[in-house]
């Protein structure tokens, strides 16, 4: 799958996969809103009250130093302010809670869904893929963080502006007039910032890309002098995203500033419109001061609400990026009815199988029929990139032919639980994967077997002697990607953990990778005492002398096509004949080793 940038119009919201979910997981139960909404509506009724106290302060206590009725207003503005203070922290809690119930809710169906991506159609950057999940957490902050509550009492303002109106008549014309201004300057700056952001995370995931290339290409960089080419990239990178930062923090200072100037117009306006209402005998002093207050709770927040929407332009990007994931095909169809068949399968059948990776004119794999049966060993044979791997994945049920049908006994391989497929075919790939943990958890791997049973399998394998010098046993911690083991010491634990999960249909690519002689005969001989009599193995090898005396079949594969399947005895002579012709100068076009 190509990367593409951040389309210029993305889905809809309400045809956001992501929003749906967020959506979904917010009103499945709707007591929180009510709630929010109650405690809104009597934090901003409150909120009036500062402004009726001050008004009550100067026209009433100032003039005749009422003193009692100053005691009464503040005992009451007291319980005002406790009363606020304790709704607040009531709403922050609820929507705390709920951002935390949307978060775990949503980034587990994200995290399930992309265990169960069809392996052809994942991005190719695995930097990109990482930024697109991580996205989950600015949709979790936006929701826990204090721009929700800026942007729920919003709409308060134009509550304040009728009781502006009801207080100082036409003053509240001064706030009427510029509150568009307002707007217009939030909207306006909104637009220029959602085009900087979409740029800005563009760029961001292709710098998460290189990152996650650097580090785990590290060795090859420095070996192959390439780390000036690889920082000159990081610092083109950074700049960029840097200039766009610098644009954003300069719409937001020009929204900031010009706030703040509006804020003070508006002021100096209420105040002299309100000396005349004054003069009119229409206001008192007190008035005024109201006004004053209850103006301040109007435009500064509507101007700034720029700098809001720009956080939520973040969360529409991130909910775009995790809509992308979402969009991605799964291995079965959304609500499938699966088949769970309780025979075990005495056969693997291929029928007018054609495969090819999406975006890809070429077949991978070219079969009319294919079927191995049960007891059956067989060899897959053939130069490289003749495609022997991507048989092997399509059969293991990995990835999904193109055109024909994959049978597993007698019902559709893509019709029966992913979960069955696993327990009943065993494939271990030609680049082996450990993962942080332990020595144990990475043999085991959600397998169950006794200690005696994996004593004996670590003893037969020669894995006992990874942790002969480590007091930690097999509880020997793995990092990521199994650094610290060699190539072949990790390729022993992925063949014993295929070997401890025991399956029906083994398939096998290039089992003896990164293994001496040696290592590699303990290990067929460690697997031909695990095979059962009607067990499946289909290996893939270039040394197949070495793996010949398990095999009752051989197939010679080019092109994506079968080309010779027979006995071993009648094709294996022919390697050896193809090898003996061969000048030592001449490379082997089969490209075995028929040692």
């Amino acid at each position: 799958m190509t990367e593409t940038p951040l389309s210029e119009e993305g889905p809809k919201l309400t045809e956001n996969l992501a929003a749906k979910k967020v959506w979904r997981a917010l009103f499945r139960e709707k007591r929180w809103l009510r709630r929010v909404i109650v405690a809104t509506c009597l934090i901003n009724l409150l909120a009036v009250s500062m402004s009726l106290f001050a008004m009550q302060v100067y026209d009433r206590v100032v003039p005749t130093l009422a003193y009692a009725t100053l005691t009464t207003l503040t005992v009451g503005m007291i319980i005002v302010i406790g009363f606020d203070w304790s709704l607040k922290t009531l709403r922050a809690r609820i929507l705390d809670s709920l951002a935390s119930a949307v978060d775990i809710q949503l980034s587990q169906r994200v995290y399930e869904h992309l265990l169960k991506l069809r392996l052809d159609t994942q991005p190719k950057s695995l930097g990109t893929l990482a930024a697109q999940v991580n996205s989950l957490d600015a949709v979790r902050q936006f929701f826990s963080s204090a721009v929700i509550f800026a942007l729920v009492d919003l709409p308060f303002a134009l509550m304040f502006l009728v009781f502006i109106a009801i207080i100082g008549g036409k003053v509240a014309w001064v706030y009427a007039a510029l509150l568009p201004i307002a707007l217009t300057l939030g909207l306006v700056n909104q637009w220029r910032l959602r085009r900087l952001m979409r740029e800005q995370i563009q760029r961001s995931n292709e710098r998460q890309g290189l990152l996650v290339d650097t580090i785990r290409g590290a060795e090859t960089i420095r070996a192959s002098g390439a780390s000036n080419s690889f920082g000159e990239q990081w610092r083109d990178m950074t700049g960029t995203i840097n200039r766009y930062t610098l644009r954003q923090r300069a719409i937001n200072s020009l929204v900031t500033v010009t706030a703040t100037s509006l804020s003070m117009s508006a002021y100096v306006g209420a105040i002299v419109v309100g000396v005349w209402q004054i003069e009119a005998g229409l206001l008192t002093m007190g008035g005024m001061i109201a006004c004053s207050i209850l103006g301040g709770r109007i435009i500064a927040p509507v101007a700034q609400s720029a700098q809001y929407l720009m956080q939520w332009q973040q969360v529409s990007q991130s909910l775009r990026l995790v809509h992308d994931v979402l969009s991605l095909p799964g291995e079965r169809r959304h609500n499938q009815t699966l088949l769970k068949p309780n025979a075990a399968p005495q056969h693997l059948q291929l029928e007018k199988i054609r495969f090819g990776y999406p975006g890809s004119p070429v077949m991978q794999v070219t079969l009319d029929e294919l079927t191995v049966h049960s007891g059956e060993r067989t060899l897959l044979l053939g130069p490289v990139g003749s495609g022997k791997s991507t048989l092997l994945k399509v059969m293991a049920g990995l990835l999904p032919p193109t055109e024909g049908r994959v049978r597993l006994g007698d019902a559709d391989l893509w019709e029966i639980d992913p979960t069955l497929v696993s327990q009943q075919i065993g494939y271990l790939p030609q680049h082996t994967q450990l993962f942080r943990g332990t020595l144990r958890s990475n043999l085991l791997l959600g397998n169950e077997c006794s200690d005696d049973e994996l004593v004996t399998l670590c003893r037969d394998l020669g894995i006992d002697k990874i942790v002969d010098n480590n007091p930690l046993g097999l509880d020997l911690v793995i990092s990521e990607g199994g650094d610290g083991l060699s190539g072949g010491q990790r390729q022993l634990v992925a063949l014993g953990r295929l070997i401890l999960a025991r399956p029906k249909i083994w398939l096998l690519d290039e089992p003896g990778a990164g293994l001496d002689r040696d290592t590699e005969e303990r290990f067929w001989q460690c697997l031909e005492s695990a095979l059962s009599t009607d067990d499946i193995l289909v290996v893939s090898t270039h040394r197949p002398m070495i793996a010949g005396r398990l095999a009752t079949r051989a197939m010679i594969m080019a092109d994506g096509v079968i080309q010779r399947d027979g006995a071993p005895e009648a094709i294996l002579p022919m390697l050896k004949t193809r090898a003996t012709n061969e000048s030592p100068a001449t490379p082997k076009k089969g490209g075995f080793d028929v040692i």
